[in-house]
């Protein structure tokens, strides 16, 4: 049995100059992606920007149509070969991405359309009407099982392919034709960055520099075939991996990375090949490749034992020591590592954000009630921006779908509004609507599980999942575990309408159900007594509100639409969560307004949470009142319903600082919440960044699941982040 070293690691000035240059290197590429206007709102890519490469499909030698496994396949192939390859010296590792294969935005690629793929007219006018994302043709929302391909490396890989090829013996060979391009391109683009290593090293004067190339150049050779040994070459792997798998559509979940490489750091230490701070830079190259998902310690699938080793140290040694957006999440159980737990937030404090916290009684208690194991729950783990996946398992499809609830309500205000409205009939014709918009998804999964492997199937992510190899299917079938999930919008914005009508309307009568009419059609113009009226109401959040019970009794109904019964065609079962990424104003722009004060195209309300200044008339805030409503509201079921926490810098230490903090995660794991996205900063630096973004380039916030530059996101992004963090002065 190991005695667990919990040390931080100190950097030699050598390893701290290399993962410096790695930071200013990263900085330097985001400032390039600033200008070119190639930076997103959405999680920080670690693609490599060449301005110079051009690449378009179809050409006359792609074969056509442009869709399905062996076509995509051959393109992806072409695609490899032809983009340039980049080795950064400070890097303990070679290799880049440099873009998404088929983001027109990025490069000229057109996939071909066939009517087989086109949803029925009656379904897509549905998503329409209620501005649904339906996550038809969804991608990439599942989570691989990266020693599959550590244990078999890209030949072994290859030779598996061809295996079940021969000898499932399909009439159709497409599926593993495409799957051999695939492995035949990642060992072809393995040997040129071998070959690019080594020609930078010819010329390095630098001795140390030239001995890393010459290192990195051997090391990819005997990745073509060969199947990693060390940690250094399991890093390298999964580099390579993250590259396949951001190339095409934008993957980005890993893997208990802790526990993947553990094998790999225990057996060089005891070679007396590795030392920590080498270790801390290895993994701090794979941050810099790209922010994949990933997760660390959490529990072994019998509870009997943390995971916690040191690896977990020195991922968030690597995290802290790099200091860029990654996406690490740290799963918190009554028996966490209270040491791992206690820095990750000294670190968070001291950098502004870093790991968000993944919990366990709401991500395995919650799946145990779809009629899971506690065992197989408790290998679920925070592989995207908001979500958990069982990896190499289950093909869940998170975060892809949003059911708009603000236009459900919108449309059942519209319905009654000549029928003598009460609040009964009110509720009955939102539910109707509720019901309307989780159906069409419903049938719109029935289509994806029969479609997308024959369009766009998932060419990089079948390789490291358990079933879609042996099967002959793409994950969407041929994965063990199939289910899908929905995310319902707009709870608070809704249930603070609702609880708005109940008091102002019904009980008070202050205002009549005509004239709030005219007030709502008029978008508060001439009305900003009413509006303050409606939106000074004890919204949800508030323990006395009304606007809680609303918030409840929505999640019981949404979830059981969800829940009551699976896909009307497939029976595929359905899993419900709450989750609006970070396009609240997008998802408003174009829902008139609400009675809880919202004017027509402002934001909606952030995934199940109060929103911002609804502890207005309180003497105090807590952010234990925000962990309490998202806790109480949450769909219940292990699919996401974040809370995020914007902490005041200068406000922790008179508010208990870390030990808080602690005692605020534990209490929220035991409610069953499942995700606390957590930054800890000073308003100055905030205000200031906000109002400049340029005054301070470096700033990394978590945004929903995601952490970024705060930089890089659009004013209309930053602003919920300020918006949050104001809102105990609201």
């Amino acid at each position: 049995m190991r005695v667990l070293n919990e040390d931080k690691v100190i950097l030699s000035p050598l390893m701290s100059e290399r993962i410096k240059t790695l930071h200013d290197d990263k900085m330097k590429d985001t400032d390039v992606k600033i200008q070119l206007g190639l930076t997103h709102d959405s999680d920080d890519w670690g693609f490599v920007w060449f301005p110079e490469f051009k690449f378009k499909a179809p050409i006359e030698s792609d074969p056509r149509p442009l869709y399905g496994p062996k076509n995509l396949g051959k393109l992806f192939r072409r695609f490899m070969n032809e983009m340039p390859k980049y080795v950064n010296k400070a890097s303990a590792l070679g290799g880049a991405w440099v873009g998404p294969m088929l983001d027109r935005k990025f490069f000229d690629v057109r996939i071909d359309r066939d009517p087989r793929f086109d949803i029925d007219e009656e379904t897509r006018e549905c998503w329409r009407k209620y501005r649904t994302s339906p996550g038809y043709l969804g991608m990439n929302h599942c989570g691989p099982d990266i020693k599959i391909g550590l244990k078999l490396g890209w030949q072994g890989l290859l030779e598996k392919v061809r295996y079940y090829r021969d000898f499932n013996n399909p009439a159709n060979t497409d599926f593993y034709d495409g799957e051999e391009e695939v492995v035949l391109a990642m060992q072809e683009f393995v040997k040129q960055t071998a070959d690019k290593a080594r020609e930078m090293a010819e010329t390095e004067t630098d001795p140390i520099a030239k001995q890393n190339l010459i290192e990195i150049a051997d090391m990819n050779d005997y990745l073509v075939t060969g199947v990693p040994r060390t940690l250094r070459e399991a890093c390298q792997f999964i580099a390579h991996f993250q590259t396949a798998d951001r190339t095409y559509f934008v993957g980005g979940a890993l893997d208990q990375i802790d526990e993947v490489l553990r094998p790999y750091y225990e057996k060089d230490v005891d070679a007396g090949i590795l030392t920590d701070e080498e270790a801390v830079w290895y993994v701090a190259s794979l941050f810099f490749n790209d922010t994949h998902y990933s997760q660390i310690a959490g529990l072994i699938p019998d509870g009997s034992r943390d995971l916690t080793s040191r690896m977990s140290f020195i991922v968030l040694d690597a995290l802290h020591y790099l200091h860029i957006p990654i996406n690490v999440a740290l799963r918190v159980h009554d028996n966490v590592n209270e040491t791992l737990l206690r820095r990750s937030l000294e670190y968070c404090a001291e950098d502004g954000s870093g790991v968000d916290y993944s919990l366990s009684t709401g991500v395995e208690e919650g799946y145990k009630k779809n009629g899971y194991s506690q065992h197989l729950a408790r290998q679920r783990a925070k592989v995207g921006c908001n979500w958990v996946a069982l990896p190499g398992i289950e093909y869940p499809l998170q975060d892809v779908t949003r059911a708009n609830m603000g236009f459900a309500f919108y449309y059942a205000l519209q319905d009654i509004r000549d029928d003598e409205p009460t609040l009964d009939k009110l509720w009955d014709r939102f539910c109707f609507h509720v019901k309307t918009i989780v159906d069409s998804i419903k049938r719109g999964y029935d289509k994806h599980y029969e479609e997308v492997g024959n369009f766009t199937p998932e060419i990089v992510l079948n390789l490291f999942m358990h079933g879609p190899i042996e099967r002959g299917l793409n994950a969407s079938q041929g994965c063990d575990v199939i289910n899908f999930n929905i995310d319902g919008i707009a709870l608070a914005t809704v249930a603070d309408s609702f609880a708005a009508i109940e008091q102002r309307v019904v009980n008070e009568q202050r205002i009549s159900w005509e004239k709030m009419y005219e007030v709502l059609d008029a978008n508060y113009e001439g009305y900003e007594d009413v509006r303050l009226m409606f939106a000074n109401i004890k919204r949800f959040g508030n323990p006395e509100s009304i606007a809680e019970k609303w918030a409840c009794k929505i999640r019981d109904y949404y979830v059981w639409c969800c829940k009551n019964e699976g896909t009307p065609k497939h029976h595929l079962p359905i899993i419900p969560g709450m989750f609006s990424h970070g396009d609240i104003l997008h998802r408003g722009r174009e829902l008139p307004a609400t009675p809880n004060g919202r004017k027509y195209g402002e934001a909606i309300s952030h995934s199940n949470e109060p929103d911002p200044g609804f502890a207005r008339g309180l003497d105090s805030f807590s952010p234990t009142l925000k962990a309490n409503a998202v806790a109480i509201a949450r769909p219940g079921y292990g699919n996401s319903a974040p809370l995020h926490l914007d902490i005041d810098l200068d406000m922790l230490e008179k508010a208990g600082g870390v030990d808080a903090l602690i005692a605020l995660i534990h209490a929220h794991d035991h409610m069953g919440g499942m995700l606390i996205n957590l930054n800890i900063l000073s308003e100055k630096v905030l205000l200031e960044a906000h109002a400049d973004p340029s005054t301070h380039p470096d700033l990394v916030v978590r945004v929903t699941g995601y952490s970024a530059f705060f930089n890089t996101l659009t004013k209309e992004y930053r602003q919920q982040v300020v918006d949050r963090f104001l809102s105990r002065k609201k």
